[in-house]
């Protein structure tokens, strides 16, 4: 039975197209077998995986994904499919930031709920919308700090501020480095484009957390 991630945030910005294609490959890079699903309407990583497949053709992607853009009703069908089937180990869903329906259908659907944030306020805020459809479909949640600047007391004031609040935070973080999108770009994961980067460790770490949350 496939472990189905949704990776959500009402928070346009907050980078959740990277972070499911970042998880996606690294998940993939560690062995296993995933498929990646966009139900965002705006077609961001339907864009990034147009780009990995002309990256395949000159040998660019070494690590195979299903992949998938359904929208409404057919979220829950193309699930179903990959659940049933030998096909993936991991089911990763970009979701919409705005789409109630679409997004509640993802989370409804999902075995995980993960939530990157950007640290600050104004992405914890954010946070709340998604950890109450999260909570309306009874979901389990992880909290994950994406962009972390290198330096300053912003970052762990946030960490303290969602510990304080009682959130499930991943203690892995990604931090706010160009590697990430130059890799995403290309139709790339930061551990297919810089495997010896800080940035694919990072990738690697958040890989690990999330396949523990799933038994793997």
């Amino acid at each position: 039975m496939a472990f189905v991630v949704a990776v959500a945030q009402r928070k346009g910005g907050a980078g959740k197209s990277t972070v499911a294609a970042t998880l996606a490959t690294a998940l993939a890079a560690a062995g296993a077998r995933v498929a990646l699903l966009d139900t965002d309407p705006q077609g961001t990583l339907a864009r990034w995986h147009a780009e990995r497949c002309r990256a395949q053709g000159g040998r660019g992607a070494p690590h195979p994904l299903v992949f998938d853009a359904p929208a409404g009703w057919r979220v829950g069908g193309a699930l179903d499919r990959l659940r049933r089937g030998a096909g993936a180990e991991v089911v990763l869903l970009d979701t919409p930031p705005h789409d109630d329906t679409d997004a509640r259908l993802a989370i409804r659907n999902a075995d995980l709920v993960l939530v990157p944030l950007q640290p600050s306020p104004a992405d914890l805020w954010a946070t709340e919308a998604t950890l109450g459809l999260a909570a309306a479909e009874r979901r389990p949640v992880r909290l994950v700090l994406n962009r972390v600047p290198a330096a300053g007391r912003l970052a762990p004031q946030i960490a303290a501020e969602i510990a304080r609040r009682g959130l499930p935070l991943l203690e892995t973080t990604l931090g706010n480095r160009s590697a990430y999108a130059s890799a995403f770009a290309w139709g790339l994961g930061v551990v297919e484009a810089a495997p010896r980067s800080v940035a694919a460790e990072e990738a690697r770490r958040l890989a690990a957390a999330v396949a523990a949350l799933g038994g793997g």
